[in-house]
């Protein structure tokens, strides 16, 4: 039995939800606990997701590209060259500029995106109003690789917590839809028209340096969302099903799941049932798989495809078999 207080709660929570309905049983009040505290637990850790994004960002904003006049691709990029042409403050123009954003996050991505989003971007602003970050180094080389750092890696944990500090994507992904062009197309011309303006009014050395600040900031966002371990789906097609499948697990220490397929190849089409395997491995482990896979089957049809992110299943290795 779950304390008299968190019934009262669960129980109010399921009168609003299901309005015609004022009784409910054991079974329901369980489910709804259960849903409730995972959506507390999702939220918070959100929350804490983009709380170090914020910071993160801010840190590499004003303790390295600000003071030394470097700027970023994308809104941010934009906030940080219009802040070293004229006196408008930074934290003013991150909330401005990202306004429109905002509100086509509304409309196109779903109202919780927005409204993460514009905590995200709220929370950054405040952040660069109110704590002073040291200047870090004048360093050129330095500002632009460890700024786009910081940067890149506050854009990835808010991203993780399911929002954006940086209009761009949401502008892209709005663009691509008209324009029948990819997102990372639509982003690079948004930043080549950046870098060329910042070429112009910052100058030809510091519009390079914001490049390498660029690729720097977007290199790290892409290990922060795509996470820490590159994954590979593995599909093997073998009349030797059962030795690989022992190999992965024994030799690998990874699942698999083995599917049933026929057969399809040659002039008449052959439909003998065959074993299809499935598993997942890391980049590093490619190279010792297929070594195993030369030593089974070396005429073994496989098919490798990047796998962005899995859940669930033998993800962690299993201690492997002697």
């Amino acid at each position: 039995m779950k304390p008299f207080l968190t019934r009262i709660v669960i129980g109010t929570v399921l009168k609003y939800k299901y309005r015609n309905k004022s009784n409910f049983s054991s079974f329901a009040l369980a489910k709804a606990y259960r849903e409730l505290i995972i959506l507390i637990r999702s939220h918070l850790k959100d929350s804490i997701l983009i709380l170090i994004g914020i910071f993160s960002a801010a840190f590499g904003l004003k303790g390295f590209l600000l003071t030394n006049h470097f700027i970023d691709g994308g809104v941010t990029g934009i906030s940080l060259l219009v802040s070293s042409i004229t006196d408008i403050p930074l934290y003013t123009l991150i909330v401005v500029i990202n306004i429109p954003f905002i509100i086509m996050a509304y409309y196109n991505m779903g109202q919780q995106f927005a409204v993460k989003t514009a905590i995200a971007i709220f929370g950054l602003s405040l952040c660069l109003g109110t704590i002073d970050f040291p200047n870090i180094t004048d360093d050129n080389l330095l500002v632009a690789v460890f700024g786009g750092f910081f940067l890149g890696a506050g854009i990835g944990f808010a991203v993780r917590g399911g929002a954006v500090i940086d209009g761009t994507e949401v502008l892209a992904i709005q663009l691509s839809r008209k324009l029948s062009t990819t997102i990372g197309d639509i982003i690079i011309i948004i930043n080549v028209i950046i870098f060329l303006t910042a070429a112009y009014f910052l100058g030809v050395e510091k519009a390079l340096y914001s490049m390498i600040t660029y690729l720097s900031a977007s290199k790290t966002l892409d290990f922060l969302v795509e996470g820490i371990e590159e994954y590979t789906g593995v599909t093997i097609v073998s009349s030797k099903c059962e030795e690989i499948r022992l190999m992965i697990i024994d030799r690998m220490g990874r699942g698999v799941t083995v599917y049933k397929g026929k057969r399809g190849y040659g002039k008449r089409g052959e439909r003998a049932e065959i074993d299809v395997i499935y598993t997942v491995l890391t980049r590093l482990e490619l190279n010792k798989f297929k070594t195993e896979m030369e030593k089974i089957d070396p005429n073994a049809f496989i098919v490798m495809n990047s796998v962005k992110e899995i859940k669930g299943g033998m993800i962690k290795k299993r201690p492997l078999q002697h």
